[in-house]
């Protein structure tokens, strides 16, 4: 595995322990020991998925980090890892928009159990984006075959994009259709008539 976890904590200690714990779990361990270099860091690394996020940070709140990242309309998972484990902070905590909440001291089984539960949450964010993205594709190329097309009345050639093309070409290029040719009935009919008996 090579998914890069963030681990923003201002203790060394702790983000040794955090550090050990990712990369025992096979993942690539990232720090930032303050909210600015925890924002460098994940502008210049889009492929971060996961941010361990402490409360209390020398240079503002991870809370307020939280907001940031979440109004910014970042896909992080976010699982704020801090001290205070009262009610109302963890209801503070997911209010600002964490995704989980740990309690320290943590448990190197949670730690990764909560990473794993991110990266698929993640993951289902990202192939669900990319179905919608192909849903609007499709629909943009049936809203382009329900407009008015410019047919050649005599070669049945359309006109697009300064092109003319068959038809079979034009149905390849805009909806991804296949052509098969055949012969209905009618024009058997008419084809059997012309050539006659034989």
């Amino acid at each position: 595995m090579n998914d890069r976890v963030l681990c923003v904590e201002d203790d060394p200690a702790t983000q040794v322990i955090l550090g050990g714990i990712i990369e025992d779990a096979g993942w690539r361990p990232e720090t930032a020991l303050s909210a600015t270099a925890a924002r460098e860091l994940l502008a210049a690394s889009p492929d971060i998925q996961v941010v361990l996020l402490d409360w209390m940070l020398p240079d503002g709140s991870g809370v307020d980090l939280c907001r940031e990242l979440k109004a910014s309309g970042a896909s992080h998972y976010v699982i704020l890892v801090t001290v205070r484990g009262a009610p109302e902070d963890i209801e503070t905590g997911l209010d600002a928009g964490a995704d989980d909440y740990l309690v320290k001291p943590v448990s190197p089984v949670e730690v990764r159990a909560r990473i794993r539960s991110g990266l698929r949450t993640v993951d289902a964010q990202r192939q669900l984006a990319d179905r919608l993205a192909e849903l609007e594709s499709a629909m943009k190329r049936v809203s382009s075959l329900e407009s008015l097309l410019p047919l050649c009345m005599y070669c049945r050639r359309i006109n697009s994009s300064e092109t003319w093309q068959s038809v079979e070409d034009y149905l390849w290029d805009h909806v991804d259709v296949k052509v098969s040719h055949g012969c209905c009935p009618d024009c058997l009919a008419k084809l059997t008539r012309q050539l006659g008996p034989r």
